[in-house]
C-alpha cells in the first residue's frame, strides 16, 4: 500500500489527471479506502475475471470500474458489475486492445485493423446495453495499428 500511494503521489506531482490500478484481489479491493483517503485524483479499479471484486470495489470508492466483458465471466457477472456501477454513479469502461481480440473478429478482418478493434468495443458496449446501462467509456489500443 505505502509503495502504490508513493506512486500515486509521483503521479500526482508529474500532473497526472486520473490513475488506473489492478484490483486482483480482496486484499486489493480493502486498500481502496486508504487510497481514496490519500488522493482527490480519480481512481479507476481495472478488473480482470472476477465480476465480485468489481462489485466490492464499486462499493470501496473507486470513481470508474474497468471491464473486459469478455472476461468477466457470465451474463449473470456483467449484471451484478452494471447494477454495481448504477448504484454507485460510476461509469464502465470497456478496455480493447489488439493483443486480445476475439478470434472470429480476428478471422473477418484478416487480422487486427481499425475496424476489428472497433467492433469487439461495440460488440462489448452491447453487453452492458443489455441491462440498460450507458455510462460507457471505450479505449481501445494496439500497437500494431
Amino acid at each position: 500500500l505505502k509503495a502504490t500511494l508513493q506512486q500515486i503521489h509521483s503521479l500526482e506531482k508529474a500532473g497526472c489527471d486520473i490513475v488506473r490500478f489492478t484490483v486482483p484481489d480482496r486484499e486489493a479491493v480493502k486498500a481502496i479506502g486508504k487510497i481514496r483517503e490519500n488522493t482527490a485524483m480519480p481512481l479507476v479499479a481495472d478488473i480482470h475475471f472476477n465480476p465480485r471484486l468489481a462489485v466490492e470495489a464499486a462499493a470501496a470508492g473507486v470513481d470508474k470500474i474497468r471491464i473486459n466483458p469478455g472476461n468477466i465471466g457470465s451474463q449473470e457477472g456483467i449484471r451484478n458489475v452494471v447494477k454495481a456501477c448504477r448504484e454507485h454513479g460510476l461509469p464502465v469502461r470497456i478496455g480493447v486492445n489488439g493483443g486480445s481480440l476475439e478470434k472470429h473478429i480476428l478471422a473477418k478482418h484478416g487480422g487486427v485493423t481499425p475496424h476489428a478493434l472497433a467492433e469487439s468495443a461495440l460488440y462489448h458496449a452491447s453487453l452492458l446495453e443489455k441491462f440498460d446501462f450507458t455510462d460507457i467509456v471505450l479505449s481501445v489500443k494496439s500497437s500494431s495499428v
